[in-house]
């Protein structure tokens, strides 16, 4: 089918052509067609001839092999604690019989040092493969992985001044010692995962790795160093270029740090040559030639940012600080337009793929703006200049000072109240924000001179509407934000003994009797259940039940590190998850290996665990030792929570724990999936049925036969992804719920 698309755009081409040709004149539109459709015959026929490559290394998907590749990327730290990477195949097959396949992946290693850009490797691991419209086909989790060559040539330099970089900045302090390599060099590994978070938070985090504002600095420190030294235009601008092309080499020139380097620079040198106006049209250029040599670019949330940020800085930001400039003095106005153009023009864009928005991104930027030019400037020099020890050591001091400050900046602001909105990610939520941006420049822009009185009429009618919008919207969040904050207990019933919080593809169940608190897992990341917590007034946690750390249970253990008393945790699978629980034993929380038969009291009931099963080496750590625990007595209904067992481990709790019946609540098992053991849940005859799932979820959760299988034992299905938050309690010996979509009860 790629072919022939190919063939039909490269023959409608050549028609338009043959047409305008036979004309004798050519129109602007048929140009435009004619270039339009051979970049789309480029790019199908650079898709096709990847095709029967990538087709055959789909098939090893969900089998174990071994591969050999090189490093195509930078390497960075993920949540699961791997080292993840990307990389060129030069052959992949079952262990000791590889064949010679050239395709990209993703490999995840234990972390380690030399897997840099350049460097051949061999793992052999388990391979998945993935959707079809991503650069990588295979994603490998490695058992095994070993260098077979290091970096070699400019790469293996490049690769000795980072690794020399990052030993030297981790002898400084925090805060800032460890995002020093990620301002100046793009190496993230030392970012704790908490910095990460209030980067992110806080709309700073296009500093923590390369992106098009690296880039931009470095042209604009070298351009306007050569200045000072009398260079003419030209040679600065060459000057600049230079610079740019070894700083992609120093930072590794793989495909995002490229597109970051030829959008930044595209924006900056149309300004810094005098030549604004051809900036869009240099940036389309530089677009279709991104997407011509690399086709995969087009699916990525990444590029599309790219492009809208450097847009943004040609076309939205001057205009943006003139209409600033009669309110603020023009450099403070400038400084303000640049973030804020590339705010309102990316919002939309991450709304379609994230749930968060930042609202203080802005001052944050204007915050670490001065900060941030002279970290990566000087952090830079002290990583070339690593032959100088001394050197080094000044200027990576002198670097740490201004990234200390970007770190207390991200800290400080991601505290702040409303720093972030959760919106569900998705096209009304793109519209939405799209509506508000436009809103925001429309008030801010000055209006444009020579208008005639129709369109100064339009103007004046555009303006108006936008102020009402801000107004509406303004109002709204305000109201939101005091029943969210404030306000939000009371919109919680007293008579509450069990919640189960809305955190998406996650479980966050909250028990409660006598004012004491047990959480039973966090959810896939923090703010969602803080927002949950804050809002049944729940402040301290007794007794924190971590069923297993997988990151839809244990995603959001951040929110309550601090303020856990006891912590009842599964068996731990890697350093990851025992990174986790160190955290909360140094927020003072003591620790508990949950095993059956381990009880205790919560307020006026009383709890035990059931499952796993101590010292058991039939069921490894994960689903199918989730910590199963049952809470009865005082005013919490009789209820069982089953964490993620599959069917097997669920027989198996059957016949160790002796269910009977007469339980009121049933949490159950892996949100609902296919594999589940219909003996069980008959045995516990449960009158309500939680499901914890997400809306929309790529899981299919929860399944038809569960549902069904619940439905059969007489219990009434209750579903966070259509419910909502789910609140439990009994009255006059009688269950009640109440829900966001409806109040009442089984009866």
């Amino acid at each position: 089918m790629t072919w022939w698309i190919a063939g039909g755009c490269a023959l409608g081409a050549v028609s338009i052509l043959v047409v305008a040709w036979r004309r004798a004149h050519a129109t602007t539109g048929a140009g435009l067609a004619i270039v339009t459709l051979a970049v789309m015959t480029a790019a199908l026929i650079s898709v096709g001839s990847a095709l029967p490559a990538r087709t055959e290394a789909v098939e090893s998907g969900g089998r174990v092999v071994e591969v050999i590749a090189g490093i195509t990327s930078s390497a960075s730290v993920g949540q699961d604690g791997r080292l993840w990477f990307e990389a060129q195949t030069a052959s992949i097959g079952v262990r000791g019989e590889p064949r010679s396949v050239s395709v990209p992946v993703r490999i995840g290693v234990e972390p380690g040092d030399g897997f840099d850009l350049g460097a051949e490797i061999r793992v052999v691991g388990e391979a998945a493969a993935t959707d079809a419209g991503e650069r990588s086909v295979l994603v490998i989790y490695a058992g095994e992985a070993e260098i077979v060559q290091a970096a070699q040539g400019v790469f293996g330099v490049a690769a000795d001044l980072r690794q020399s970089f990052i030993e030297r900045a981790a002898r400084l302090p925090e805060p800032g010692a460890g995002l020093l390599p990620g301002l100046a060099v793009g190496d993230t590994r030392a970012v704790s995962t908490e910095l990460n978070d209030d980067m992110r938070t806080t709309g700073l985090s296009h500093l923590t790795a390369v992106s098009g504002a690296n880039c931009a600095i470095v042209v604009g420190a070298v351009f306007w160093l050569s200045a000072l030294c009398g260079c003419r235009r030209g040679l600065r601008v060459l000057l600049s270029a230079a610079a740019l092309s070894g700083f992609v080499i120093l930072v590794t020139p793989e495909p995002s740090v490229i597109r970051a380097a030829v959008m930044a620079g595209i924006a900056m040198l149309t300004v810094l040559i005098g030549r604004p106006r051809a900036g869009a049209g240099m940036l389309a250029l530089g677009v279709t030639g991104i997407l011509l040599v690399d086709p995969w670019l087009a699916a990525t949330p990444g590029f599309a940012l790219s492009a809208a940020a450097s847009a943004a800085l040609i076309l939205f930001a001057p205009p943006l600080a003139r209409g600033l400039a009669r309110m603020l003095p023009a450099p403070l106005a400038l400084a303000i337009a640049v973030p804020l153009s590339a705010q309102l023009v990316c919002g939309p864009i991450i709304a379609l793929f994230a749930e968060q928005q930042s609202l203080i991104g802005v001052v944050a930027n204007l915050l670490a703006a001065p900060a941030a030019p002279v970290a990566t400037v000087v952090g830079m020099l002290a990583c070339l200049a690593a032959p100088v020890p001394l050197l080094a050591d000044l200027l990576a001091a002198s670097a740490w000072l201004p990234t200390a400050w970007i770190a207390t900046t991200a800290t400080t602001a991601a505290q702040v109240p409303l720093a972030q909105v959760l919106l569900p990610a998705g096209i009304p939520s793109a519209l939405f924000v799209a509506a508000v941006s436009a809103a925001i420049g429309v008030v801010l822009l000055r209006r444009p001179s020579a208008l005639s009185g129709r369109a100064q009429s339009w103007w004046r009618w555009s303006r108006r509407c936008s102020a009402i919008v801000l107004i509406v919207v303004s109002g709204g969040g305000a109201g939101l934000a005091a029943l969210d904050g404030p306000l939000a207990p009371l919109r919680t019933p007293e008579g509450w003994a069990i919640a189960a919080c809305d955190v998406g593809q996650g479980d966050a169940l909250v028990v409660r009797s006598a004012g004491d608190i047990a959480l039973i897992d966090t959810g896939p990341e923090p703010d969602a259940l803080r927002s949950c917590l804050r809002s049944l007034g729940v402040e301290r946690i007794d007794l924190l039940v971590l069923t297993h750390f997988d990151l839809d249970h244990a995603g959001g253990v951040e929110a309550v590190e601090g303020r856990v008393g006891e912590v009842l945790h599964g068996p731990t699978s890697d350093q990851a998850d025992q990174r986790s629980l160190d955290r909360l034993e140094a927020g003072g929380a003591v620790l508990h290996d949950a095993s059956a038969g381990l009880h205790g009291v919560l307020g006026a009931t009383s709890w035990r665990v059931l499952w796993p099963q101590r010292d058991s080496v039939a069921f490894p750590a994960g689903n199918d030792a989730s910590v199963v625990v049952e809470f009865a007595g005082g005013e919490v209904p009789r209820s069982l929570f089953l964490g993620d067992l599959s069917a097997a481990p669920q027989r198996m709790l059957m016949r160790t724990a002796q269910l009977t019946g007469g339980y009121a609540v049933v949490k159950v098992a892996h949100h609902g999936s296919a594999d589940q053991e219909p003996g069980l849940y008959e045995a516990v005859h449960a009158t309500l049925a939680i499901f914890s799932v997400g809306t929309g979820n790529d899981y299919g959760h929860p399944r038809e036969d569960a549902l069904a299988l619940l439905e059969a034992t007489g219990s009434h299905l209750l579903r966070t992804d259509q419910q909502g938050r789910i609140l439990i309690g009994m009255q006059a010996g009688e269950l009640q719920v109440w829900t966001e979509s409806s109040v009442g009860g089984p009866g």
